[in-house]
């Protein structure tokens, strides 16, 4: 049997558009959060970017967050609602372009799967006001082998003492 190039096509674009609609027939439905605002209010509260990140879901652009270089001890916080995320002893240099660390802090995110660019990748929003902040991968260090890679915009920082 031999397949033509239309038929082919045809049938790669197919598998595409399932998958496409199998991602979003088993995307997890938006729960009540226990921070939430109008969205004048999250405007008025966010800078532009921040604003685009936690509730937009776009991302920033690679290597341009001063978080990237913030060595101190301390807390990462989510800049929509300040519920801690990370503890500074996790963050690690990723050489990705945004801050990442091996482990959030207890029940401090939220994971979803998102196929925004087509194939499925792990979301990672604030649990408390279901903020975008990044997704998780698993090329991270030892020992949990995860990268959390979070937009320094979605996120403020608290030095310790």
């Amino acid at each position: 049997m031999t397949v033509d190039r239309r038929t082919l096509l045809g049938a790669g674009m197919a598998a595409a558009v399932t998958a496409i609609i199998a991602g979003r027939a088993f995307s997890a439905p938006k729960r009540a959060y226990a921070f939430t605002l109008s969205d004048a209010e999250w405007r008025k509260r966010l800078s532009p970017l921040a604003y685009a990140v936690l509730r937009e879901e776009a991302t920033e652009r690679a290597f341009t967050s001063p978080l990237n270089k913030e060595h101190r001890a301390g807390t990462f916080l989510c800049a929509g609602c300040a519920l801690p995320l990370f503890s500074s002893a996790t963050k690690f240099a990723s050489g990705t372009g945004w801050p990442s660390f091996w482990r959030p802090l207890p029940r401090a995110v939220d994971t979803s799967t998102d196929y925004k660019i087509g194939v499925p990748r792990t979301a990672v929003s604030c649990h408390r006001c279901g903020g975008h902040l990044g997704h998780v991968f698993d090329d991270g260090p030892p020992p949990t082998g995860q990268r959390y890679c979070m937009n320094g915009a979605a996120l403020t920082f608290v030095a310790k003492g």
